[in-house]
């Protein structure tokens, strides 16, 4: 044995003696309870405190006989093995099983022939006073031994869903001294369990009673242990809750519950992607795994929100190496280390240089020929592109346009563009870009072998330069939050949920399509805020302001996945539609062109973006007489009804 293996034998020797010692103290409780038990059964029986006949015929060897029988069975049964401290429902059903088995061998004819009444009815009082010496020096001694919860403040909290989580988690919590949790009673939909306790704590309503029992109770959180429950579920009771200004906490999933990825207590608070309630992806895993499994992946913007988390996912599906196109170096810094240390098996190559630069493009795709590249690299804040349209060209167009015609030479063999809700009728630079970048696109995939597919979504919920971290530095920082509008609307997915509809939108694409994706139901940035403000424990326009600005330039009250003069085709996954747009003009090239060498003032671009998107409105008054979002709703929902054959 080595030193180490010593050293480590050493320090394990205490855990071992503890253990042998308390299994020592077990068996000698166990033995002296098995031995006692019976002369108490005939105490009880004859109601008399004296023994003396218990040396006649046939006792001696009745009382011999059943000792053994007992210690026998309860050292099959492992008795002395549980930890007291843990004493609990499978421990108590356990000893019931081993004193039953040792009874039903004791009144065996076959060790003793017939047996007078009384005996059996001695055995059966045996029986019943043994589990109750055996079982309630356990429960005894885990009441002594407990934490006590001293020096800890604890929340008073109410459990939503009196069924099977919410049973074990009133047990860990009442276990763990340091939960921080005081359960005050259950809320459950379940008509069944009302007025009804679970582990002596009363079920006192449903969700409908929350008001009244809130006020009764004074009670400061939710735990909500549904974990079967549907996000939409979980949205209308945390949203409830929130308007109480309470804290709200939720079990893990179901599927993480069962995976054994997380403990029933492993509580997390709600959060903004649980108050969008919308249903989990499902992903043709199939067709993604043929997509990418052995596969070299090429990402530009790889070190942004939406590019870190595409090659998180991509790595999920064993490419044969991922190749990440970034021009910050620190952001392909940091993406390249965490990627390594979650997929240490794939090849991953962090290669910085600027979408722009058509030599360094050139170079980084010649020298790895990916099978599939992912556009991500972008300018995309809105407010800043307006300010800044020379480089929004230059990135938006000019990047996709080299990426693009690099790719085209090259022969390779699928290219996605990841595009936004933004390109549709665009009010600002930044989506008139984009839409000049889905255009070039298409024009490639006319002309070229390899496949161009394009995709389309709304606003990513805590990207870089989205609006979910600017208004969580305001919150805590104490200021108001700053709205442009109150009527102002944006349809949100959270990067996990874009990312996995990206992959699968690729894998659907055969190349000239725009996909669009189901971004569920459209969310105003006012309840946003107001979620957000609730979330962080405060209460809007009480601790937290909001104040309203008006809209910036090139922004819209509501945006729009679909054009006018667009409909849409279903694909074989039901949250991913294929636009149907108008064909790119013959003189694109000659206009992208005009549009990328030109040195022109801001107006000048404004009309040569026109001239290539007639759609593009830059006039601020034009966006604010963008239709009702009830109407956009209303078109996308009957092209996702319509059959393929009428478009």
């Amino acid at each position: 044995m080595t030193k180490i293996t010593k050293q480590k034998s050493l320090k394990l020797l205490p855990l071992f003696e503890t253990n042998f010692n308390n299994q020592k103290k077990t068996i000698i409780y166990d033995t002296v309870m098995a031995v006692v038990s019976f002369p108490i059964a005939v105490i009880l029986y004859f109601q008399s405190l004296d023994l003396s006949y218990l040396i006649e015929a046939p006792y001696p060897r009745l009382i011999a006989t059943i000792f053994l029988i007992k210690f026998a069975v309860f050292f099959f049964f492992r008795l002395s093995r549980g930890m007291w401290i843990f004493f609990s429902t499978p421990d108590f059903i356990k000893i019931i099983q081993a004193i039953s088995l040792a009874s039903i061998l004791s009144a065996s004819p076959i060790l003793f022939g017939d047996l007078d009444k009384s005996i059996y009815s001695m055995l059966f009082l045996d029986w019943f006073i043994c589990g109750i010496l055996l079982c309630g020096g356990r429960a005894v001694y885990k009441i002594l031994k407990e934490p006590k919860k001293q020096g800890v403040a604890l929340k008073r909290a109410l459990i939503i869903g009196a069924g099977e989580a919410g049973d074990q988690l009133v047990r860990e919590l009442s276990r763990n001294p340091n939960s921080g949790f005081k359960v005050l009673g259950f809320l459950d939909d379940d008509p069944s369990v009302l007025n009804r306790t679970v582990h002596g704590i009363r079920v006192f309503g449903t969700l409908t009673d929350l008001d009244r029992i809130i006020k009764l109770t004074k009670a400061e959180s939710i735990l909500i242990a549904i974990p079967s429950a549907s996000p939409s579920r979980i949205k209308s009771i945390a949203k409830e809750c929130l308007k109480q200004n309470l804290e709200v906490k939720t079990l893990p999933t179901l599927r993480d519950l069962v995976d054994g990825k997380v403990q029933v207590t492993s509580l997390k608070s709600v959060n903004i992607e649980d108050l969008l309630g919308r249903e989990p992806i499902r992903l043709d895993e199939v067709k993604l795994g043929n997509m990418i499994r052995d596969k070299v992946i090429f990402v530009t913007g790889g070190g942004g929100s939406i590019g870190s988390e595409l090659c998180k996912q991509i790595l999920r599906f064993e490419p044969k190496k991922l190749v990440i196109f970034e021009v910050c170096e620190f952001f392909i810094y940091q993406t390249e280390q965490m990627l390594k240390e979650t997929f240490p098996e794939v090849e991953i190559i962090a290669t910085v240089g600027d979408v722009r630069d058509r030599e360094r493009v050139a170079l980084s795709l010649e020298t790895h020929m990916p099978d599939i590249i992912f556009h991500a690299a972008a300018y995309k804040h809105v407010p800043m592109m307006e300010h800044n349209p020379g480089e929004a060209i230059k990135t938006n167009v000019l990047g996709t346009k080299i990426v693009s015609e690099e790719v085209a030479r090259l022969k390779l063999g699928k290219f996605v563009l990841i595009s936004t809700d933004k390109a549709v009728n665009p009010t600002n630079i930044m989506g008139a870009t984009k839409r000049v970048a889905e255009m070039i696109c298409e024009d490639q995939n006319s002309k070229s072998s390899t496949d161009y597919i394009v995709l389309r979504f709304g606003n990513v919920l805590g990207s870089a330069g989205s609006v979910i971290p600017h208004f969580l530095k305001q919150i805590r920082e104490g200021k108001a939050i700053k709205i442009t509008h109150p009527e102002i609307t944006r349809y949100f997915m959270s990067i996990p949920e874009a990312t996995q509809l990206v992959l699968q939108a690729g894998s659907l694409g055969k190349g000239g399509e725009i996909f669009v994706l189901d971004m569920g139901e459209p969310v105003k940035i006012l309840d946003l805020a107001n979620d957000l403000i609730r979330l962080s424990g405060l209460v809007p326009d009480q601790d937290i302001a909001i104040e309203y600005s008006g809209l910036r330039p090139g922004e819209k009250l509501y945006e729009e996945l679909l054009a006018s003069n667009e409909d849409t085709l279903a694909t074989d996954h039901e949250m991913v539609r294929v636009a149907k747009v108008r064909e790119v003009s013959s003189d694109l090239n000659q206009k992208v062109a005009k549009l990328i060498e030109g040195k022109s003032k801001e107006s000048e671009i404004r009309r040569l973006l026109k001239d290539l998107v007639p759609e593009y409105c830059y006039d601020q008054d034009q966006s604010k007489k963008t239709p009702p979002i009830e109407t956009k709703t209303s078109i996308n929902r009957v092209s996702r009804d319509r059959n393929p054959a009428e478009l």
